[in-house]
């Protein structure tokens, strides 16, 4: 975290005092002084001295000559400046502002509880996006995916807003409705979506055999605190049940929390590093596997697709380059840096990324994403297949299942295992 200071009033007016003093004799040099005593964080950039003058102009003119004078919100301009500074660094999905309120739900996320409809929105080409619904949440089991842009909430065009206002009109108690105007990659035109929200809570983890072979599929929705030691539980289950190799499937995973994707590469690998960060001068530092882990050593194969961002792209990453695992699915999404956040005194933050990450091989993956081993798309509106649907699915039913990505993860590892298939099988 990073907190700045105001400056101390008395500073402050000696500054100025000097200015009067000064006069025009100093030009640029006294709006850096000026500007050094009212902005924290010490001597501003002479670069950006003309800049400040030509905000702090705008917000002039807004305040003298704006007809509808009630509407002028000093703090709304105040959160929209930052914002817009921000969202120019063009780091779309990742570096961004958070108002008090996107904190604290930032906060509950990470933390395992909030309520809402169960899904990860950003901004992507200047609409408002679903970036992944949460697996078994109002959001998934009303269709939503990955891409579908969201119109308007409530009847309320969103498109002018800022996101935590989209966010804000999309949350809400518990058992209460909200009706989402959405429109899907592929269609022509809207349509609405009326879903009640609830209490999400975070259960990250999911497995279950794949019917009729000695495989089992780990999904992880979200990498949130314990994703780690979930998944070690799961994989020595898994162990106990049968299994010989694993399907980790990513698939619609935003990500979160960086030592959790470390925690969860390193239970599938005993040495190497999970991935390396290059700061802003170009250094890099790698970041070793975590030590005294159960490992699971048998194949695994990775499903990924436009949703798979952030920590989930890390464990791809460092299962493709130390396990050569597949990576089977489509393109990931391509969050790729270190995110992080400075608080700011009324509660708000911002976001920025300040170093970006490398695959284990050094491949840089922000904004391009990791393109999958196996590229296979799933046809228009096809759901892929969770833990919980295998509970109740024989191997034919799961054969004759629309989850191309799936069946081509279990083809993959079967050939490379072929004592896999049960003897039934056979």
């Amino acid at each position: 975290m990073s907190k700045d200071k105001g400056a101390h009033p008395v500073r402050r007016k000696i500054v100025v005092l000097l200015l009067f003093l000064l006069g025009m004799t100093s030009g640029v040099l006294v709006d850096r002084v000026f500007l050094a005593g009212i902005i924290p964080g010490g001597l501003v950039s002479a670069n950006a001295v003309y800049d400040f003058r030509l905000m702090a102009l705008a917000w002039n003119l807004i305040e003298s000559r704006y007809v509808d004078q009630q509407s002028i919100k000093p703090r709304q301009m105040t959160y929209g400046a930052i914002s817009g500074m921000v969202d120019a660094l063009g780091d779309t999905g990742h570096s961004g502002f958070l108002t008090p309120k996107m904190v604290k739900l930032s906060q509950d996320i990470t933390t395992g509880n909030f309520a809402g409809i169960g899904a990860e929105i950003g901004v992507k080409h200047g609409h408002v996006v679903i970036i992944s619904p949460i697996d078994d949440t109002p959001a998934s089991r009303a269709g939503l995916k990955p891409g579908d842009a969201i119109l308007k909430v409530d009847n309320k065009p969103v498109g002018n807003l800022p996101l935590a206002d989209v966010v804000a009109r999309i949350r809400g108690p518990a058992g209460k409705p909200v009706t989402l105007d959405i429109l899907s990659p592929k269609a022509e035109m809207p349509h609405e979506v009326t879903i009640v929200r609830a209490e999400i809570p975070i259960d990250t983890v999911h497995w279950h055999m794949v019917p009729g072979t000695h495989i089992a599929d780990l999904r992880i929705s979200s990498f949130s605190k314990g994703t780690t030691n979930a998944l070690a539980k799961a994989l020595s289950e898994a162990k106990q049940h049968g299994a010989r190799a694993v399907i980790l499937d990513l698939r619609n995973d935003p990500g979160g929390l960086l030592t959790e994707a470390i925690g969860v590469a390193s239970l599938f690998m005993d040495k190497g590093d999970v991935l390396k960060e290059r700061d802003r001068a170009g250094k890099v530092q790698a970041i070793p596997v975590e030590p005294n882990l159960q490992r699971w050593a048998g194949p695994v194969a990775v499903l990924v697709n436009g949703g798979t961002a952030s920590a989930a792209e890390i464990v791809s990453g460092a299962l493709r380059d130390n396990r050569n695992a597949p990576l089977i699915g489509e393109k990931t999404f391509g969050t790729g840096t270190v995110l992080q956040e400075f608080s700011m005194p009324d509660g708000s933050a911002v976001l920025l990324a300040v170093r970006e990450w490398l695959t284990p091989n050094g491949e840089s993956f922000w904004h391009k994403g990791l393109v999958p081993t196996q590229k296979i798309a799933l046809g228009n509106g096809v759901i892929p297949l969770h833990p919980n649907d295998l509970k109740h699915m024989t191997p034919a039913k799961l054969r004759a299942s629309h989850d191309k990505q799936l069946l081509a993860a279990v083809k993959r590892l079967q050939s490379m295992k072929p004592h896999y298939l049960t003897a039934a099988e056979k």
